[in-house]
C-alpha cells in the first residue's frame, strides 16, 4: 500500500514555475494507492488561490483525502466572517467533508479539522473531533490506522520552541488507545519523522510532518525548499520517504527514510 502525504501547498506562494507540474506528474507515475493532503491549500483563503488548489487535486489519479489548515481560513481582516464561518470557501470549493476517510482491508484513515477561526495558527482539536478519532478507529481491527490533520501535536526540537495544537496531548492518548500508528501533519513546514512513545514500553505512534510541498515557505532546515513524503505499508513495516524537489532538474529526489516495525513501531532503519 503506497500513500503520497502532501502538505501545505499554499496556492498564492508557489515557489517555482513547474513546481505542482512536478508534484502531480510525479505521484500519478507512482502507483499511489491515496494521497492524503494535510491542509493550508491556500494563502489567503482567495477563491482562486482554493480553484487552483482544486485544480491540482482533480488531477492526482489516486483517490484523494484533504482536510483544512489554518490559512484556508477566512484571515483576521475579515473578523465576523472568521468568527462565525470560518471555513466557508473551503467548505464550498474544496469539501463539506470535515472527517474524510477511506477503509479498505489494508488501511484505515481518518481526517480531522484543526483549524478554527478562533485559533490564530496553533489549532484546537476539540472533543467532538477527539470522539471521532475514538469511535472510528475502534470500528477497525487488522488494518494499519492513519490519522490525518493539519496542525502538529509535538514539538520539533530543530525549530525550538512553538506553539502546538490545543488540546494535543488529549488528542494523542485518544489515538494511541484506538491503535492509531501513524499521523500525518503539516503546518510547520519541515519535513520530519518521529516515532512517539506514549506510554513508556507500550505502543508508540510515528508522527510525520511534511514540508510544503510547493511554496516559498519552508521553515529551518527546510528554508526555501519543498518536500512531500512517500509512505510504503507492509505487512511488518512501513518506510517513510521524504522526496525533495530540486529546482535545477524540476524533479523530486529522496532525501531521508525511515522504516519502522508496524506492530510495535521502533526504528529499524
Amino acid at each position: 500500500m503506497k500513500i503520497a502525504h502532501v502538505s501545505d501547498p499554499h496556492f498564492g506562494r508557489i515557489a517555482h514555475p513547474g513546481i505542482v507540474d512536478a508534484l502531480v506528474e510525479e505521484i500519478n507515475e507512482r502507483p499511489f494507492d491515496l494521497v492524503a493532503i494535510s491542509g493550508d491549500l491556500t494563502q489567503r483563503a482567495r477563491p482562486s488561490e482554493f480553484a487552483a488548489a482544486t485544480s491540482m487535486i482533480e488531477r492526482f489519479e489516486a483517490p484523494v483525502i484533504v482536510v483544512p489548515g489554518n490559512h484556508d481560513v477566512y484571515p483576521w481582516w475579515r473578523p465576523f466572517r472568521r468568527m462565525l464561518t470560518p471555513l466557508k470557501r473551503y467548505r464550498s470549493l474544496v469539501s463539506t467533508d470535515m472527517t474524510p476517510s477511506v477503509v479498505n482491508d489494508r488501511i484505515a484513515v481518518l481526517g480531522i479539522n484543526s483549524a478554527h477561526g478562533r485559533t490564530i495558527k496553533g489549532g484546537r482539536i476539540g472533543e467532538e473531533e477527539r470522539q471521532t478519532v475514538k469511535e472510528f478507529f475502534e470500528q477497525v481491527s487488522h488494518q494499519f490506522k492513519i490519522l490525518v490533520l493539519h496542525h502538529h501535536l509535538t514539538q520539533i526540537q530543530a525549530l525550538g520552541p512553538h506553539d502546538v495544537a490545543r488540546q494535543a496531548e488529549a488528542t494523542l492518548e485518544v489515538a494511541a488507545d484506538a491503535g492509531v500508528n501513524l499521523i500525518l501533519c503539516g503546518h510547520l513546514h519541515i519535513s520530519h519523522v518521529e516515532p512517539l512513545e506514549i506510554v513508556p514500553n507500550e505502543r508508540r505512534i510515528v508522527i510525520a510532518s511534511a514540508g510544503t510541498a510547493t511554496s516559498t515557505r519552508g521553515r529551518g532546515s527546510n528554508r526555501k525548499t519543498n518536500f512531500y513524503n512517500r509512505i510504503d505499508i507492509e505487512p511488518e513495516r512501513f518506510q517513510i520517504e521524504e522526496r525533495r524537489y530540486v529546482p535545477e532538474s524540476g524533479r523530486f529526489v529522496s532525501d531521508n527514510q525511515s522504516v519502522f516495525d508496524r506492530l510495535v513501531p521502533r526504528r529499524v532503519s
